[in-house]
């Protein structure tokens, strides 16, 4: 039977991932610092541990590869324009603005699919905080299981 403090330890294993915003490797550090302090106390826990940990390795995993995608679209376009700026003085400043690049529409689309994935990541850990104070497993979609 799980008591209130399963529960407790559970949810803020998953809420534990906001460090982030506050420390830097926040969102691995605190939950696995609460993960190996409590797993041996509760099998729920350690579920539920695993679990955030895993999904946030598995967030880290695809926030690389879509960086390393969209990276060189930007790259080219900069290097493509190295005329966009041209000062020749205080008397003779102007900006050129051409046509925007297609590479630049495909990073920029890459940079839409990495702010969706942000606002996904937030409602999951949140649904995974309630189910775990619910008492309740909770699977993260598409989450490699590194920690078995």
């Amino acid at each position: 039977m799980l008591d209130t403090h399963q529960k407790n330890i559970a949810t803020f294993i998953h809420l534990s991932t906001f460090s982030r915003f506050i420390f830097p490797l926040g969102n691995f550090i605190a939950p696995i610092i609460l993960w190996i302090a409590n797993k041996e106390k509760s099998e729920f826990v350690d579920a539920h541990g695993k679990q955030a940990i895993n999904f946030q390795l598995s967030v880290l995993l695809y926030t690389i590869i879509l960086g390393t995608i969209s990276v060189p679209f930007f790259i080219f376009k900069i290097f493509h324009g190295l005329d966009f700026i041209d000062f020749n003085g205080f008397n003779n400043f102007h900006i050129s603005i051409d046509r925007p690049s297609p590479l630049l529409y495909i990073g920029g689309g890459l940079g839409v699919i990495a702010v969706v994935g942000f606002i996904i990541e937030l409602v999951l850990i949140v649904r995974a905080s309630l189910k775990a104070r619910d008492g309740e497993y909770f699977q993260y979609p598409l989450t490699i299981n590194f920690i078995k």
